[in-house]
């Protein structure tokens, strides 16, 4: 595993090496590669995004199916199964994007936690000490500020993805679990690792809310059509009458 994640975060390191070659800014460096970074797996994080509101959606039906089969696992995961089948949720489309999306974000985690051992570039030795407004050294942890701004953009993302609807008792209990542990980690990381998450949080909340935007206009554009067609299917049939 650690073989992987070595071969992942060395390319990455040479991002981020050459943009720092540009920018001459460590801190600067670290937030063009987050939107580098995001925007490559953009197409994933947007499957991931339809996949957590069509769930969402189907929430009730699924707590409905759980209500009328109290005690019967093996029922309720058939009956549950067969309503994504028919509503055509493939539960692949949400595990997928994750799957792909982990190795490179524990690549870019390892890489911003240990920089020096995957950037051999001369100049990053001194690079990664560098100050980024109020951070002295983005090698050493922000014991307050980043790691809060971190945690909370977390919750944030994590809540407007609605998953802990969807998830039930266990979804809602890691909605707030896992920004708590992001901000315990972002004391202990080098500031850096924190202002990559914290970065990257604010284009996944920023990219859910213009996919959610969409998804809405696009269903309200269907619910417009579908009402003129059905209009159209009344005024022949009266006259016809």
């Amino acid at each position: 595993m650690n073989y992987i994640i070595g071969m992942l975060a060395k390319p990455i390191g040479l991002l981020l090496a050459w943009i720092y070659g540009m920018v001459q800014s460590y801190g600067l460096s670290i937030i063009i590669l987050t939107f580098i970074v995001r925007l490559a797996m953009l197409p994933l994080y947007k499957k991931q995004i339809e996949f957590q509101a069509k769930t969402a959606e189907l929430q009730p039906k699924i707590n409905e199916i759980q209500t009328r089969y109290a005690g019967n696992r093996e029922m309720v995961s058939q009956k549950t199964m067969e309503l994504y089948k028919k509503e055509g949720v493939s539960q692949s489309s949400g595990c997928l994007p994750l799957l792909v999306q982990m190795p490179i974000i524990m690549g870019l985690f390892s890489l911003l936690r240990n920089p020096l051992e995957y950037m051999a570039a001369p100049e990053m030795i001194a690079a990664v000490h560098e100050s980024f407004l109020w951070v002295s050294d983005l090698c050493q942890p922000d014991p307050w500020i980043l790691p809060i701004i971190a945690g909370l953009t977390t919750y944030l993302s994590s809540s407007l993805g609605g998953s802990a609807g969807a998830a039930g008792g266990m979804g809602k209990g890691m909605t707030y679990f896992f920004p708590l542990m992001i901000f315990l980690m972002g004391r202990s990381f080098p500031a850096g690792t924190a202002l990559y998450w914290a970065i990257g949080n604010f284009f996944a909340i920023a990219q859910t809310l213009l996919f959610k935007k969409q998804t809405d206009e696009n269903k309200l554009r269907a619910e417009i059509i579908q009402d003129f067609k059905d209009s159209r299917k009344q005024r022949k049939a009266q006259r016809s009458n």
